[in-house]
């Protein structure tokens, strides 16, 4: 085991190098620029996200669209994603977190308009879309992007499972067997919670678009109040931990758990890849 977590660690850190941090800050500034600062939009397409247009082509709603999209982020992303951020590259991560999601708020918006752009209407008159297509559609390599296209597809299947499932029912399954008076074994949830997601998924787009319609509004709203909530009991710590986010992001920082000497890099990397994660629910 340790030696496979070796080889993920040192995959990571290729992957997640120099070069990558630099085209993807870098596609978010370019893109910023680029849109005129799409960011000064983001309540108009807030409002635009929760009005009813029926005339308006798609399988379903513009909030049923928003809804599906936050299910992801809030809690496991939010929540988990950035704790395991701080732990990783301390305080520092934030920061970065916090620009690469405002800043990628212009890349995910184009990512979003080419999704709609080269979508397909398929002969029973679903809308099929998403980077896969606009690979496919978009490049005019005819055969390269037809294999970019089928790899996007099955390396976001791949990572569905350690990225989204996995991490997903873990922490569910740590809560629950941590917080209830009674021993509930972990396998016994993640049975549970796979037959429910079986028969929510099967239902298609139409299925999972209601259920997130219904659940995630009060997901949103227990996220946003407990977080004030915390920040309100919290309130004297509050100005210590902006100081320590704003020097972790350019100074080496002692984390929790051990884990010392981690510098601007790492920092830098956690705070990205979460960053770059907020942006899932454009």
């Amino acid at each position: 085991m340790e030696a496979f977590s070796s080889i993920i660690t040192s995959l990571e850190n290729w992957i997640w190098g120099a070069p990558m941090l630099i085209l993807l800050c870098g596609t978010h500034i370019f893109m910023t620029l680029r849109t005129g600062f799409i960011q000064k939009k983001t309540f108009t397409g807030i409002r635009l996200s929760v009005t009813k247009d029926p005339d308006s082509p798609g399988d379903v709603s513009q909030f049923q669209a928003l809804t599906t999209a936050l299910a992801s982020t809030i809690g496991t992303g939010n929540i988990i994603g950035v704790g395991t951020a701080i732990y990783l590259g301390g305080p520092g991560a934030v920061l970065w977190c916090w620009l690469t999601g405002v800043f990628g708020i212009a890349t995910k918006y184009a990512e979003s308009l080419i999704a709609v752009k080269y979508r397909v209407q398929t002969a029973d008159g679903r809308m099929m879309g998403g980077a896969m297509y606009a690979l496919e559609r978009g490049l005019k390599w005819k055969k390269f992007g037809k294999t970019l296209a089928m790899l996007f597809a099955l390396f976001a299947m791949l990572a569905s499972f350690g990225i989204g499932c996995g991490t997903q029912i873990n922490a569910i399954a740590e809560v629950m067997e941590n917080n209830l008076p009674f021993a509930f074994p972990r396998i016994a949830v993640g049975i549970i919670f796979g037959i429910i997601t079986a028969v929510v998924i099967i239902g298609g787009i139409k299925r999972i678009a209601k259920v997130s319609e219904i659940v995630v509004p009060f997901m949103a709203v227990a996220y946003v109040l407990f977080a004030v909530i915390l920040l309100l009991t919290n309130l004297s710590a509050v100005p210590h931990a902006i100081y320590q986010i704003v020097y972790g992001a350019f100074h080496p920082e002692a984390v929790a758990g051990g884990i010392v000497g981690v510098c601007f890099k790492v920092a830098l990397q956690k705070g990205v890849a979460r960053g770059i994660f907020s942006n899932e629910a454009g």
